[in-house]
């Protein structure tokens, strides 16, 4: 089997998708499994390669830069020769066990507790990566893997500073339409809240199974939410009133109206009396939280999720 760098054994291929392919690997050197991420680049001038090699370089330094519980961490970054093209960058990540949500999904609704701990879990997850200067732009459930530890938030690939705009073509966005907020689509850069939005219709899809506006048509889909006021949750038995108003929150078209992510994880998890991380500005960026009481004062718990007891996959494919 190939070896990158003569120290990461390739076994198998367990994903592709965009200009990406995820292996399952062995560090050699630690001797413990990986996952690496193999990014094509696309042939063209040597000034365009090497801007493609160091974007990668720079979210593969982000994402490393991002220790949390619910998120998957990167240990390395590389470059792997390509017979008769420019080297291939590669990122290092840690393996884990686990089925996306968009799996689950497949079945339908998720019960309202279960998807009040994961969403909880997602938003404690970005809370950190906010504090970090550091926005996802692609929360989305196949971006989610429910494990027995936990949630983990995969793919910061194409995260971005805060307040970043988009490196596309004029109307065009990174990330997945249907959970990009509406100013994103009208050229605002990254925020915070625009991540918040997206927990907002993770956690509204969760809950009724369905995006949380009519969609006739596929090209209708993108622009779905910019015209229309998101639909009412479906009646959800035992769903809490301030969850279904969290939810509704979250999809505001006003982004100051959204709670922050600190303030989803916390109220998500009070509602099931789960436990999360949610990070404090500070030398200690990771204090456990249990519930809120006051603002200002400090939190204590740990990470914990009671994960569906489907059968595990392995790492998600990329894209």
């Amino acid at each position: 089997m190939p070896v990158l760098d003569g120290r990461y054994r390739l076994d198998r291929r367990i994903g592709t998708g965009g200009m990406s392919e995820v292996w399952c690997a062995h560090d050699e050197v630690l001797d413990r499994p990986v996952a690496i991420k193999l990014i094509t680049l696309p042939y063209a001038d040597r000034a365009t390669v090497a801007a493609a090699v160091e974007q990668v370089r720079a979210e593969a330094r982000a994402a490393a830069r991002l220790a949390h519980p619910n998120i998957a961490s990167v240990h390395d970054f590389g470059l792997a020769p390509v017979p008769d093209g420019p080297a291939a960058p590669y990122i290092v990540m840690e393996l884990v066990d686990g089925q996306t949500l968009a799996g689950h999904l497949r079945g339908g609704a998720l019960d309202w507790r279960i998807a009040a701990r994961v969403c909880a879990e997602v938003s404690a997850a970005l809370a950190a990566a906010h504090l970090h200067g550091i926005v996802h732009r692609d929360v989305k459930p196949a971006n989610i893997l429910l494990t027995p530890a936990g949630v983990k938030v995969l793919d910061f690939g194409i995260a971005a500073a805060i307040g970043q705009r988009d490196p596309v073509a004029e109307g065009e966005v990174v990330g997945t339409p249907a959970f990009v907020a509406p100013e994103r689509l009208n050229g605002v850069g990254a925020t915070p809240a625009t991540d918040v939005y997206a927990v907002g219709v993770l956690l509204y899809v969760c809950l009724a199974g369905r995006l949380p506006w009519p969609v006739h048509a596929e090209p209708d889909r993108p622009l779905s939410h910019v015209y229309r006021p998101p639909e009412p949750l479906p009646t959800v038995a035992g769903l809490p009133a301030d969850v279904a108003a969290l939810c509704l929150r979250c999809l505001s078209a006003d982004p100051a109206a959204r709670p922050t992510g600190v303030a989803m994880a916390l109220l998500l998890a009070a509602a099931v009396e789960a436990q999360v991380y949610v990070p404090v500005p500070g030398p200690d960026l990771s204090l456990p939280v249990r519930r809120h009481t006051e603002t200002g004062q400090r939190w204590r718990a740990r990470t914990a999720l009671d994960a569906p007891t489907e059968a595990a996959g392995r790492h998600r494919a990329p894209g």
